[in-house]
């Protein structure tokens, strides 16, 4: 397979099956991670009304991690997410490799678990056993949205909270911290991004590109990975 429209339809048709099997609390999505430009991956959507999105938004920063080789891994399994409204999503991202093992797509499945972890606490509460379940679980960062203006905001500001203090009070090498930081999660492929991450670090694009150079061939004190 070269590309996700060569089963186009049987895709597609898995989407709704999953969509129908597991119900309106079940978001099932398609996203082209070749074909398309990142703003636009999603190619089919169910339930989309469990994060808000739809055919034509943006991925996630889960998958800018794939594309950027960050995340070598891939598939994640049964993981929980967060929604900015606060639904609690358990989740599922598989992705879709053409004949070369390179990634053209992904199938994700997002249930909003939100009722039943509620329920959950109401019987422990009553059965007076305590249910640390959800608590021992991995949570990961995901941002759900259709925008990609937003995503790239999201993961602006959470550089900033991994350099640990205000841009106003970086030196060079905390700057440096904060752009590796969204040098890995793939922010940089996102496009005209290198635009807005300089005018947000207060640095020329020059300057920005600069210190990537430095970030990638080791330069930066042996930090770059």
């Amino acid at each position: 397979m070269k590309n996700i429209y060569e089963e186009e339809k049987f895709l597609k048709g898995l989407v709704k099956a999953l969509a129908a099997q597991f119900g309106p609390s079940c978001e099932v999505l398609l996203h082209d991670l070749k074909d398309q430009p990142y703003d636009h991956t999603i190619v089919a959507i169910e339930n989309g009304q469990i994060t808000g999105r739809k055919v034509n938004d943006c991925g996630t920063n889960l998958g800018l991690e794939v594309l950027r080789g960050t995340n070598v891994e891939g598939d994640k399994y049964n993981y929980f997410t967060q929604t900015k409204d606060g639904k609690m999503l358990r989740s599922t991202t598989i992705y879709i490799r053409d004949d070369d093992d390179e990634v053209i797509g992904c199938l994700c499945i997002n249930m909003d678990i939100t009722d039943f972890i509620m329920a959950s606490k109401t019987i422990a509460t009553i059965t007076q056993r305590q249910n640390d379940e959800f608590n021992s679980e991995e949570t990961v960062e995901e941002d759900f949205t259709g925008d990609i203006n937003e995503l790239l905001d999201d993961m602006i500001q959470r550089s900033i909270e991994h350099a640990g203090k205000p841009v106003a009070l970086m030196t060079k090498a905390d700057k440096i911290e904060g752009i590796r930081y969204l040098d890995e999660k793939g922010a940089l492929l996102i496009q005209k991004s290198g635009d807005k991450i300089a005018r947000f670090y207060d640095i020329s694009k020059y300057t920005l590109y600069s210190y990537l150079e430095e970030i990638r061939n080791g330069d930066d004190n042996g930090k770059s990975k």
